[in-house]
């Protein structure tokens, strides 16, 4: 399939993800390793999903093929239709800079940066003027109820301060799809749950399609669907019916 010059084409009734027969072979020979093993899957925009599964069941090796910061060996990725494998490096590039937004277990903030600069990074990248970048990264950290914290370094914000901060540098750029790789690793429970309920209410209320790799189970409770590897291949995928952080006006 030949990769379209717009990345941001597609059907609007077609899923925002298809992985379709996706195989990622690192190696050759008898020590290849196949760390994707012929999945598909499809996620809706506006899904919460989580990816669960022991170490080395392939769900990294699975996010970074969202991210686009890797290809399938064989098989294709689809985001809203086009055939992001087929891309080049550079289109790839444009693609995370306009519709994919990352959220990490080390927070990876700059250390002697303000919570404002750290969060208008992304935009710093993608050309814009500095009046823009100060009003969307302003609003980014209000999102996340950091209002008041921006002139804050690292160093002076809590764990569950800073990965809100990441949180806002992830949505800054109104990404289609936020991909968060363990982003409660760091955190204790309670900033755990904080930090959960934020993404499901980015979810819920502004429509970002959530992907989460995470290895604790009440975490993934905050999810719609639940998609569990196991070598290499996509051992189970299911709703979740026991679904928390949801909440009503009054709540």
């Amino acid at each position: 399939m030949n990769a379209p010059h717009d990345m941001e084409g597609g059907g609007a009734e077609a899923p925002l993800i298809r992985l379709r027969d996706v195989c990622k072979r690192y190696g050759s020979g008898a020590t290849a390793l196949m760390a994707l093993d012929h999945v598909n899957l499809d996620i809706a925009q506006g899904e919460f999903v989580a990816i669960m599964g022991p170490s080395g069941s392939g769900k990294s090796t699975a996010m970074n093929i969202l991210g686009a910061l890797d290809t399938p060996t064989s098989g294709h990725y689809l985001f809203r239709d086009v055939d992001v494998g087929a891309t080049t490096r550079d289109q790839r590039a444009r693609l995370r800079r306009s519709s994919l937004g990352f959220v990490f277990q080390g927070f990876n903030l700059l250390a002697r940066t303000s919570a404002q600069e750290n969060v208008e990074l992304p935009l710093l990248y993608r050309g814009e003027s500095a009046s823009v970048r100060h009003a969307l990264a302003a609003r980014a950290l209000a999102a996340v109820g950091l209002a008041g914290w921006e002139d804050h370094t690292p160093a002076e914000l809590s764990g569950g301060q800073q990965q809100r901060v990441a949180i806002a540098r992830a949505i800054v750029t109104q990404p289609s799809l936020l991909l968060a790789d363990e982003p409660t690793g760091n955190l204790d429970s309670q900033r755990s749950r904080e930090i959960m309920e934020l993404l499901a209410a980015l979810n819920r209320e502004q429509g970002i399609t959530v992907v989460m790799v995470t290895h604790e189970p009440d975490m993934a409770l905050y999810a719609h669907r639940i998609v569990r590897f196991r070598d290499g291949k996509i051992d189970s995928d299911s709703v979740n019916t026991e679904q928390v952080g949801v909440v009503t006006e009054a709540g």
